[in-house]
């Protein structure tokens, strides 16, 4: 099946839009202490000029088709006690589409996500697993664009933990979140990733991490629409590589670089981002 040129712009808006959600704080997975705040402000351009259909088939957009994305989003946690903390998180996107006689754009806040966090348990404070409650709420009205307009919740568990690697210190962080977006044929979706990352010296000043992720949406609607709030069928996997670099205990700065290697019904994108880690008070 090849991409229909009325409906592409649409199907990779929501791309990179999904891509942007994905993104996650680099602190994911370890517990907070009681009264500290984390603050990650990121900026993420995303590139994409080719997909996968249908059967997973790899293509050029038509007529020369290209899409981005700039994406602004700020994160936080507050830690509550010990085993609670608060999260929430806030993307501002603008996306382009161009191709040869036509170009589009679309711009503005999208999906609201809060939660809640409970840390399961711990193994000799090594090794911590957690699980967060969210709530999707879109911020847009009547703007396809930006997203499905649906309100919906995720279940997500995490597994992350720290040790020794060749003489370095390392951590690892796994996740897997369970979301579903409620309304007609709302979709059901699953997100998974998975980091490791490696200390490049004994202050803990530079560190160096590989991630893999990916997403697998699903939904009794498998056409596309010009609405992309019924292209909710779709899958990819990505692979990034970062670069963090701690200036004090309350400030670090991450840069990071990837690009999706599968997917179906989606872009086959490349991205490059920076991210800040902020604690602003003990």
């Amino acid at each position: 099946m090849k991409f229909r040129k009325a409906n592409l712009k649409y199907l990779i808006a929501v791309t990179g839009l999904l891509f942007s959600l994905h993104q996650k704080s680099y602190a994911d997975g370890f517990p907070l202490r009681p009264g500290r705040l984390l603050l990650n402000p990121s900026v993420t351009y995303f590139f994409a000029n080719k997909g996968w259909d249908s059967v997973r088939m790899l293509r050029p957009f038509p007529a020369n088709g290209q899409f981005t994305s700039t994406t602004f989003t700020l994160s936080a946690e507050y830690g509550i006690s010990r085993r609670w903390s608060v999260v929430a998180m806030l993307p501002y996107v603008t996306n382009t589409y161009q191709q040869t006689g036509y170009s589009s754009s679309t711009r503005g806040l999208t999906d609201l996500e809060t939660g809640i966090r409970y840390y399961l348990a711990n193994i000799n404070y090594i090794y911590y697993f957690m699980l967060q409650g969210t709530v999707i709420t879109p911020m847009y009205v009547n703007n396809p664009g930006l997203g499905y307009g649906l309100t919906g919740a995720e279940l997500k568990l995490s597994f992350a933990g720290s040790g020794h690697l060749f003489g370095a210190n390392d951590y690892f962080t796994i996740e897997d979140g369970i979301r579903q977006y409620f309304g007609t044929q709302g979709p059901w979706q699953d997100r998974y990733s998975a980091t490791f990352g490696l200390s490049l010296d004994h202050k803990f000043q530079n560190q160096i991490s590989v991630s893999f992720g990916g997403f697998y949406s699903v939904s009794d609607f498998k056409k596309f629409n010009v609405n992309p709030a019924l292209d909710k069928n779709f899958a990819f996997n990505q692979v990034s590589l970062s670069y963090g670099h701690s200036f004090s205990k309350e400030f670090s700065v991450f840069v990071s670089a990837g690009t999706f290697v599968s997917g179906r019904n989606t872009g086959d994108g490349s991205n490059v981002s920076l991210s800040l880690i902020l604690r602003p008070f003990k």
